[in-house]
């Protein structure tokens, strides 16, 4: 699959099988995310990899997941994700108007090569910052930046036509629906 290709294929995903991810797969993802274009190549991001069973129930706990499409979207303990990436930023070497660039360039990465291996990938960033900071034991000299849940999809959500509302929505079926805005309402060439 190409990388145009993966990026057709993804979608935010909130229920997951209940089988676990690869080591190895969470690992190749952070060193995606380790090459990607960072300001002034300050490289200021460094990542937890959350895979322990009983630890993945507490992390779970410290976020406002799938809040837009609730109750639908909030899934049961068996349908949970089984990976957590954390992102964080070192607050001394971190260029605080550029950090939110470097996240996002990384957790795409993340994303296309975790979706590349048949994972999928909800980035949450509703979190209860003190909470997860205890949990996982972050000393005081970083922040936490954005967490990426993971794990193999236990749904297939659809691409749906924009018609004036973003809201994501869940049919009578259980599919997830996306509104997405068509290319020719938001592709400009060379004036707006």
């Amino acid at each position: 699959m190409s990388i145009y290709e993966t990026i057709l294929k993804r979608r935010t995903i909130r229920r997951f099988q209940n089988k676990a991810v690869p080591y190895e797969l969470l690992e190749k993802c952070v060193d995606a995310a380790r090459l990607a274009p960072s300001a002034k190549n300050q490289q200021s991001l460094e990542y937890i990899i959350v895979d322990d069973e009983p630890l993945l129930a507490r992390v779970f706990d410290t976020l406002r997941f799938a809040g837009s499409i609730k109750p639908a979207g909030y899934p049961p303990p068996e349908q949970r994700p089984k990976a957590y990436i954390v992102i964080l930023a070192k607050k001394e070497i971190t260029l605080k108007e550029w950090v939110k660039y470097d996240v996002g360039l990384a957790a795409e990465n993340m994303i296309l090569v975790a979706l590349e291996e048949g994972v999928g990938s909800c980035c949450v960033g509703l979190i209860n910052i003190k909470k997860l900071s205890q949990v996982l034991n972050i000393p005081d000299d970083y922040t936490i930046e954005l967490v990426l849940a993971l794990g193999y999809p236990d749904e297939q959500p659809v691409v749906a036509e924009f018609s004036g509302a973003t809201r994501i929505w869940e049919d009578k079926d259980a599919v997830i629906h996306v509104p997405k805005r068509r290319l020719t309402e938001i592709l400009h060439r060379n004036k707006s």
